[in-house]
């Protein structure tokens, strides 16, 4: 091979190499303007859309115990919230995240448990407290009965909650009873749920033997479904729906950093869950039902979720 060939074999390999570098920089740079674009989207809804916060909780507190990975105590409501109603909180669940021993914890509160509402003063259900004074006074209120600390706060229209589980490709729970609600029939065992079936499945109440204590159990399920799918990186290709359904059914007083934060130092904790249901006395006041719970269960509870992680 002559001098001039070779040189033109040379230049035929600079010029391959510089197309595949330029190939492989404008791959990076869609890749990085899409990952951009997905980390803008998500931080203007949040902190535009789903952001409120309340003034019961002391975000400056909570930010620290996120620094030191200290457990972490949020309030999930589920609110039965429609058109011209402003709604009660049918779910309230306490959530504790414990990140050093990778576990989390959710404990039920009863809707019908009988509490004094905080800063209202009334003697009544505790999931009026959101109808009387929205996540402020819910918050509050939860706060005051079981003598614990809420660092967030996420509030969650139930009416909308078809939608979330749509956004994120459906959830799976593990049914302990076959039984039919509305046109849907759910078979024992592990089954997929839908949006629509996944509403279906949490609202059911009246046919199950074990009332509330069974619907608050099978909407800890779904809730689970939701953290699980919604950490999994295929949530990624599902990004603008789920903002969607988010920005229209949630609110918290997490702001876009919070959340970076918790994925980062918290996302370990969903391994391995507890669950539990605070269970007293059904009593009737003036015509009203409601559930008494002893001394002994709401210390109890204030005992499990203060002490959650601090034994391991």
């Amino acid at each position: 091979m002559g001098r001039r060939d070779l040189k033109k074999k040379k230049r035929r390999k600079r010029r391959r190499w510089k197309i595949l570098m330029f190939f492989v920089a404008f791959v990076l740079l869609i890749g990085g303007f899409y990952l951009y674009t997905i980390y803008n989207e998500v931080r203007t809804t949040v902190n535009q859309d789903l952001h409120q916060d309340v003034t019961s909780i002391d975000t400056d507190e909570t930010k620290e115990k996120v620094d030191n990975k200290e457990p972490l105590n949020i309030l999930l409501l589920g609110v039965d919230e429609r058109e011209d109603d402003v709604g009660r909180s049918d779910t309230m669940i306490v959530m504790t995240l414990d990140p050093n021993n990778d576990q989390m914890q959710m404990v039920s509160i009863p809707r019908d448990t009988r509490a004094e509402i905080a800063g209202d003063g009334r003697v009544t259900r505790i999931n009026h407290a959101y109808a009387y004074g929205g996540s402020d006074m819910a918050v509050d209120t939860v706060e005051n009965y079981l003598d614990i600390d809420l660092d967030y706060y996420i509030r969650v229209n139930m009416e909308g909650l078809s939608q979330v589980v749509d956004a994120v490709g459906g959830v799976t729970v593990n049914n302990d009873r076959a039984f039919s609600s509305g046109r849907f029939n759910f078979e024992k065992g592990e089954i997929d749920l839908n949006g629509r079936e996944a509403l279906a499945f949490v609202r059911m109440r009246k046919n199950d033997p074990q009332g509330d204590l069974g619907r608050n159990e099978r909407q800890r399920q779904v809730i689970q479904g939701i953290i699980d799918k919604g950490a999994s990186l295929d949530a990624m290709n599902k990004v603008d729906n789920v903002m969607d359904a988010l920005g229209s059914n949630v609110s918290t007083n997490m702001q876009f950093s919070d959340m970076r934060r918790l994925v980062t130092n918290y996302r370990s904790a969903r391994k391995n869950v507890e669950t539990y249901q605070m269970e007293g006395q059904n009593i009737t006041v003036n015509g009203m039902f409601l559930i008494d719970m002893p001394q002994e269960e709401i210390q109890k509870t204030h005992d499990m979720i203060v002490n959650f992680g601090s034994e391991q």
